[in-house]
């Protein structure tokens, strides 16, 4: 069976720096996942991040992006899409997307698909609140999790 990882990064400390995690809160909240299909909260683990997701098929990051749009402006990349994106490090975060990536292809390990969900944030300031203007990307991004896993043949049940 094809090993799923939906990750959400970011600090949860710095207001919407926290939007990939605290869609994986809300995920987490309305659904429930096969065994096969793990939602992690990345935090900011960095390089750490690949004792998680080494051996995985397909991946979806969900995160704040600085794509150079309007706050609360939604993005969507997919496969060699991500690569280019990370190359300029338009995450919000200290991860290093394309150094995870990169590490994992020279482990022999690359992952098939890759997507990466995010926002494009309006506050980066101490504070465990999201802005108003992100706040409701929440539950865009929710949707879109469920769509991107259900393109890739996962059944998401929701919560009664």
């Amino acid at each position: 069976m094809e090993k799923i990882v939906v990750l959400g990064v970011g600090n949860i400390l710095m207001q919407d720096e926290g939007f990939g995690v605290r869609v994986v809160e809300e995920i987490t909240r309305r659904y429930t996942f096969p065994e096969h299909v793990q939602i992690l909260d990345g935090g900011t683990l960095g390089m750490e991040l690949l004792r998680f997701i080494a051996g995985v098929d397909y991946l979806l990051i969900i995160d704040a992006v600085n794509g150079g749009g309007m706050p609360g402006e939604f993005y969507q990349f997919a496969n060699e899409e991500v690569k280019v994106y990370f190359k300029q490090k338009v995450s919000m975060h200290e991860l290093g997307v394309q150094d995870v990536l990169t590490a994992l292809e020279l482990l022999g390990e690359p992952v098939k698909e890759i997507v990466v969900l995010g926002v494009q944030p309006a506050v980066i300031d101490i504070g465990l609140e999201l802005s108003q203007v992100v706040q409701p990307a929440i539950d865009q991004a929710v949707l879109r999790t469920i769509t991107v896993l259900d393109s890739w043949g996962i059944n998401c049940l929701p919560h009664t």
